[in-house]
């Protein structure tokens, strides 16, 4: 099979991740000679709880956003998934349905590896096990601080953290301005944060009187990098 068609960008984002880059040369290479390529516009399911996993699956540009839905029937978000991350392997261990619903945020390139291709990945390197147990370790780790935040820090702090992230993940420098680059309504950051859109308005708006952020109407731009971190911080 062929490797796949990406753009530079998107190359980057697969080859640059930290996990993915920390493969051997031959790992990677046999990875993205069994990927395929797809291209979603926003809005587009990728997966349903409850439904069967039949890819493995890594963000080349874009976002996928990860929700459940509530006793309410809301649908609420849990987490995006950035650029270079990949995802879905752990359906594909158990054999389990999915355990939540995913949905493309924005435009987004996906490459994707089919069930079959997996399970013969991991049958022809014996790498790839231990590299996928480093990674959902991680995730471990991310879920434990993140349920030490909620319980242990205040939303301002929380907040200023979640920003951070954003930044990181999909900022774009402008000079010394930072704007994220992924359109979040006030009421997807809120459940990231398991808090009101009331409460993350008002944190914000504090936020933006002490000249650590603008927020444009579909954008939030950090003014500030050292003053978000100091929030976070609090």
């Amino acid at each position: 099979m062929n490797t796949p068609i990406l753009t530079i960008e998107e190359r980057h984002n697969i080859d640059s991740a930290s996990w993915f880059s920390s493969l051997s040369h031959s790992l990677r290479s046999a990875i993205m000679a069994r990927a395929f390529v797809r291209r979603l516009q926003d809005g587009t399911p990728l997966a349903a709880r409850g439904g069967p996993a039949e890819d493995w699956v890594g963000v080349a540009k874009g976002a996928v956003r990860v929700s459940t839905v509530s006793l309410s029937g809301k649908q609420v978000s849990l987490t995006y998934v950035e650029p270079g991350t990949w995802f879905g392997d752990i359906a594909l261990f158990d054999g389990l349905p999915r355990t939540h619903d995913a949905t493309v945020h924005g435009a987004t390139t996906l490459v994707g590896i089919t069930k079959a291709d997996f399970k013969e990945l991991l049958s022809q390197h014996t790498e790839l096990y231990e590299a996928l147990l480093r990674l959902n370790c991680r995730r471990l780790r991310l879920m434990f601080n993140l349920f030490e935040d909620l319980n242990t820090r205040p939303l301002s702090a929380r907040l200023a953290k979640q920003l951070l992230l954003l930044a990181n993940s999909y900022g774009i420098a402008q000079g010394e301005e930072i704007r994220i680059g992924l359109q979040l309504a006030q009421e997807d950051l809120a459940q990231l944060l398991g808090a009101s859109r009331q409460r993350v308005n008002q944190e914000l708006k504090e936020l933006e009187r002490e000249g650590v952020l603008r927020v444009e109407p579909t954008r939030l731009v950090v003014l500030h990098r050292d003053k978000l971190l100091a929030a976070a911080q609090r």
